[in-house]
């Protein structure tokens, strides 16, 4: 016969440090909306930069953009 194992302890992996609590929570979602918030003014600045760096191109993004809007179907 073979000797039964202990079974592990199945709520070892949940000690108090690990769980975040709702302060963590809130930081973490603070961080994540300023990062994106950042990430956004930075794409707008490129978009920008592009646009005043070859116009011709930027223009005619712009106007394939409009043509996929209007042709989109909500």
């Amino acid at each position: 016969m073979v000797p039964e194992m202990p079974e592990p302890d199945r709520d070892a992996d949940h000690t108090p440090d690990r769980t975040p609590d709702r302060a963590q929570a809130r930081d973490t979602d603070v961080e994540r909306r300023r990062k994106r918030a950042l990430f956004l003014r930075e794409l707008n600045e490129a978009k920008e930069l592009r646009e005043r760096v070859q116009p011709r191109r930027a223009r005619v993004a712009r106007l394939r953009q409009q043509m996929r809007m209007r042709t989109f179907r909500w």
